[in-house]
């Protein structure tokens, strides 16, 4: 567990808001944020650290050992931050992607492509096998992209479990996002009802999936990074680079669908050019929005150099 002020916390926490921001929009990985703001393998562990053998650490050692293990204090900034932002940013964002679509996936296309930067440079030595699992990946998140959604919309227990725990490999994973399976399941509109109609029975089923996945996959994810990480890093790049076509700011819509508000809502979209964009397309601003995210990634990039070059 490493020491920190109380400022650091804080930053912890500001970095668990735009974790939890970038979640709410089904499109956009919260495991990339923490990937470009330098905490992931940090959060990895933390998770990992979470198992059965905490049970004798604190029978022999107290809580204290407990919380020291699990980094404690960081996975309180750091939730404490997501749930503050799903929280408040949650219905904010919701409506700038139903007003504003172009401008919000042009921001977030500019900071994911400078991620693709950003984790590609911790790459330390390519080889045939690192450009593989680049080329595999990027294929496997684009064709993911490029999935329709389900229609029927099962709320079965098994199914609700099932979705959760996948929807929480996702959102730890840069590139795909975690309401995007969701939606892809056909469990994003149940899920979002149950929060609103508090049905306890179907989130506590959610919740359940998304602890026994996210303790799983973590495992599986640390494990890779600390016996093959230059493998792992090609691969999450690949994810990254294949996810853009999800966040691409021009699309087409194929097919549509009532919400549950009895709203007409794109269903299943494509991406085209600017020009082809029937509407608006905004081009200058967006591009601007864009080259705006790809700096504010790159800003973070260099505080980052400077805090270590200083530290």
């Amino acid at each position: 567990m490493q020491n920190r002020s109380l400022f650091d916390y804080f930053t912890v926490l500001l970095k668990g808001v735009a974790m939890g921001a970038a979640d709410v929009v089904p499109g956009v990985s919260g495991g990339t944020i923490a990937f470009i703001s330098g905490i992931y393998e940090e959060l990895l562990n933390a998770i990992s650290a979470i198992n059965m053998r905490l049970f004798s650490v604190f029978k022999k050692d107290g809580f204290a050992a407990v919380w020291k293990k699990v980094n404690g204090n960081f996975l309180i900034a750091l939730l404490s931050g997501i749930a503050i932002s799903v929280v408040s940013l949650a219905k904010g964002i919701s409506w700038l992607l139903e007003e504003h679509p172009i401008l919000v996936w042009s921001f977030f296309f500019g900071l994911v492509l400078a991620s693709i930067l950003f984790i590609g440079k911790q790459i330390t030595t390519w080889s045939i096998a690192t450009l593989i699992a680049l080329v595999v990946s990027v294929i496997l998140a684009y064709y993911i992209t490029t999935l329709e959604p389900l229609i029927s919309e099962s709320t079965s227990s098994i199914f609700m479990f099932l979705a959760g725990a996948l929807a929480i490999c996702a959102m730890i994973l840069p590139g795909i996002s975690g309401a995007f399976i969701l939606v892809l399941l056909g469990a994003y509109k149940p899920v979002l009802e149950a929060i609103h109609s508090r049905d306890f029975k179907t989130i506590a089923l959610v919740g359940l999936g998304a602890i026994v996945g996210l303790l799983t996959f973590s495992k599986l994810l640390k494990w890779l990074f600390d016996h093959h990480k230059n493998l792992t890093l090609a691969a999450l790049t690949g994810f990254v680079i294949g996810s853009l076509n999800k966040i691409w700011p021009w699309k087409q819509t194929l097919t549509w669908r009532l919400n549950s508000h009895g709203v007409k809502v794109p269903f299943n979209e494509q991406s085209v050019l600017p020009s082809q964009f029937h509407g608006d397309a905004q081009f200058l601003t967006a591009i601007f929005l864009a080259v705006i995210g790809f700096a504010f990634i790159l800003g973070l990039e260099k505080i980052a150099t400077f805090k270590k070059s200083h530290g």
